[in-house]
């Protein structure tokens, strides 16, 4: 895991003074605080402040319903998420510490939001997670904390807490070929076992069934591939080892998923328990198969 750089220095060293008690020590670096006021919920990751500013969770992603959803009954979590939101940080004072990209395409700031209260700090992402409200999106330039927001969410989704006591939100298998199809457009988090591994077109495929035409894949860009050798994560290496992607379900050949960044996949091969707070990466990674 790589902390992003940026105005970070300052939060080196006074990281650990500023959270009082009410959160661990962290190793994530963030900038100096921005401070606000929450004057409304836009929904489970966006707050508005009263300087007009947007402000979006940046590492949660709220329970949300599809694009174009018309059905009758509310999509599950997502008056949940919102009601939480708006309890922790409606009216409240906040500070705003950037780990990565500072604003998005809309000029919302993407933020590492903490309610302050007193002398201690509550770290909204990892509440929301902690209570199972929310899930881990990371994104390549924005990954700061992705380490510990996991942490937090192995522990909700082992107490099958909010989005993890529910179907809709359930961690997908690779096999599932037809509803991954179905879930297009859709984020989720897809388990399996990699079967091959291949090459071509500037990209590394990860293979879960021998028919590639028509499989679930993860797909890595050449340009991004560097990164994860970087890190001592082989992609080359993987076939036969059993991962955790979570991003965004495209269709080509089949259902895809687009890995930018390491943090979007988990190695779970040497954990029974599936634990995403475990190390991502193997030291040493098996020969590569098939290549």
């Amino acid at each position: 895991m790589h902390a992003l750089g940026g105005p970070a220095a300052f939060a080196a060293g006074l990281w650990l003074g500023l959270v009082g008690q009410s959160l661990p020590a962290m190793a994530c670096d963030l900038s100096e605080p921005e401070t606000g006021t929450v004057v409304a919920v836009i929904d489970g990751e966006t707050l508005t402040l009263a300087d007009g500013r947007t402000v979006r969770l940046i590492g949660a992603k709220a329970p949300m319903p599809p694009l174009g959803f018309r059905g009758d009954d509310p999509w599950p979590l997502v008056e949940e998420a919102n009601n939480a939101l708006s309890r922790l940080a409606q009216g409240k004072d906040v500070e705003l510490r950037y780990g990565g990209t500072r604003t998005d395409r809309h000029g919302y700031a993407l933020a590492q939001v903490f309610v302050v209260d007193g002398g201690t700090r509550l770290w909204l992402q990892q509440e929301m997670i902690a209570k199972g409200l929310a899930r881990v999106y990371s994104f390549p330039d924005n990954r700061a904390c992705v380490k510990e927001l996991l942490a937090s969410e192995s522990e909700a989704r082992e107490k099958a807490l909010g989005v993890w006591g529910s179907p809709v939100y359930r961690i997908e298998s690779a096999l599932d070929v037809d509803r991954l199809g179905r879930l297009t457009d859709t984020y989720q988090l897809v388990e399996g076992t990699v079967l091959s591994v291949g090459e071509g077109a500037g990209r590394v495929y990860l293979n879960f069934a021998r028919d590639w035409r028509s499989d679930f894949t993860i797909s890595i860009a050449r340009k991004d591939v560097a990164a994860f050798d970087a890190a001592g994560f082989d992609l080359k290496a993987l076939a036969g080892e059993t991962l955790r992607v979570r991003g965004w379900v495209i269709w080509r050949n089949g259902p895809m998923i687009e890995a930018t960044h390491l943090e979007q996949i988990e190695l779970i091969a040497d954990d029974p328990k599936g634990d995403s707070s475990k190390p991502q990466r193997r030291q040493k990674p098996r020969p590569a198969i098939g290549l």
